[in-house]
C-alpha cells in the first residue's frame, strides 16, 4: 500500500508540473488553445494534478505513522 501511495503522489505531481509547464509556456508563446483545450484549463488540470500528489503523500506520511 505504501509504495502505491509513494508512487502515485510523485507521478501525479511529476504530471501537474508538466502540464503547468507545458501551459506556461504556450501561454507566453501566445496560444490561447493547445490541442482543443484553453491553456487556463490545462493550467488548473496541473495544479489539481499536484494537489492530488500532495495528497497522496501526506496519506503516506498517516499510513507510516509519521516515521
Amino acid at each position: 500500500m505504501t509504495s502505491i501511495l509513494l508512487r502515485g503522489g510523485q507521478l501525479a505531481g511529476l504530471v501537474g508540473i508538466l502540464l503547468i509547464v507545458v501551459s506556461v509556456i504556450a501561454r507566453l508563446g501566445g496560444k490561447f488553445m493547445l490541442g482543443g483545450f484553453a491553456t487556463g484549463t490545462l493550467m488548473l488540470a496541473g495544479i489539481g494534478a499536484v494537489s492530488v500528489g500532495c495528497f497522496l503523500l501526506l496519506w503516506l506520511l498517516i499510513e507510516r505513522g509519521g516515521r
